[in-house]
């Protein structure tokens, strides 16, 4: 457990170090993860302690999955290299029937997708699809890092949701760990139905049982990379909402990777997925 002093000098601005001392707040850690809050107002957090747009994760990553692709190391994820590959079978599975239902072919849209986590994750699983064609959505500096590096025949790198479907028929749309970093998740979630995506699958995600969003802080060690940035616990109630009216939910799982349920500072929260269908 990291000291709470060290924690707080490191990484909380003094503003905001007699709000957390009035409320006797303190960082909960996870798989090495550690948590503040919750918090009342996005926009301040990220203000004062940053976002997941930084420069030291977009080089941790790159450097991490050019191992990956030349062969110099088998698996990445979240900048971590391991010397095994971690599937999540029910993303496979899933991707598998999308591609069942398409006579083999898959084409992905994968909104954050890093530099290609995913692709690179799964691509031995989906060799034998006849037409498989991965697209990354992600932030400029990502997209233009991908295009230099790792863009080849059947991965592509897009600023825009539009900008791909522009040059792609979408069959599945993937959600890895990227709804809870969105500044507003649920309301994104809503322009998404207006694409009507026949598949989306949702994994890696923060939900909480609790009746309202929390915005809470993740640190992350920095034996992965230095950084600290807002985060929602999503509520599971909530989020069902959002997608009730146009989706139903084929299948609920757990994350293949981030643990157990938790109750951090006293919010219960899971990492979950979802495989969701568009109504007929």
């Amino acid at each position: 457990m990291v000291q709470i002093k060290k924690v707080l000098k490191k990484l909380i601005p003094p503003i905001l170090i007699d709000l957390l001392n009035k409320f006797n707040s303190k960082p909960i850690e996870t798989n090495n993860i550690s948590w503040l809050g919750p918090f009342e107002n996005w926009e301040e957090v990220k203000k004062d302690f940053g976002g997941y747009d930084g420069v030291e994760i977009l080089e941790k990553c790159k450097n991490s999955l050019l191992k990956v692709k030349n062969k110099e190391a088998v698996y990445e994820r979240d900048s971590v290299l391991f010397n095994e590959i971690q599937y999540s079978w029910p993303i496979l599975a899933s991707l598998e029937r999308v591609a069942l239902e398409n006579n083999g072919s898959l084409n992905v849209l994968d909104f954050g997708g890093s530099l290609g986590s995913s692709y690179f994750q799964n691509k031995s699983f989906l060799n034998s699809i006849k037409n498989l064609s991965w697209n990354i959505v992600e932030q400029d500096h990502f997209v233009s890092c991908g295009q230099e590096f790792f863009q080849n025949s059947e991965l592509k790198f897009y600023k825009s949701i539009d900008l791909c479907l522009r040059e792609n028929s979408v069959d599945v749309l993937l959600l890895s760990s990227v709804l809870q970093y969105l500044d507003k998740p649920l309301e994104f979630f809503e322009t998404l139905k207006n694409y009507n995506f026949k598949y989306i699958i949702v994994d890696r995600t923060t939900f909480t049982g609790s009746l309202q969003s929390k915005i809470m802080v993740q640190t992350v060690p920095d034996s992965i990379y230095s950084a600290s940035y807002p985060c929602w616990f999503i509520s599971d109630s909530l989020f069902k909402k959002a997608f009730s009216s146009n989706y139903i939910n084929i299948s609920d799982f757990d994350s293949f990777c981030d643990g157990p349920p938790q109750i951090i500072n006293e919010i219960h929260v899971n990492w979950k997925g979802c495989l969701l269908k568009l109504k007929e």
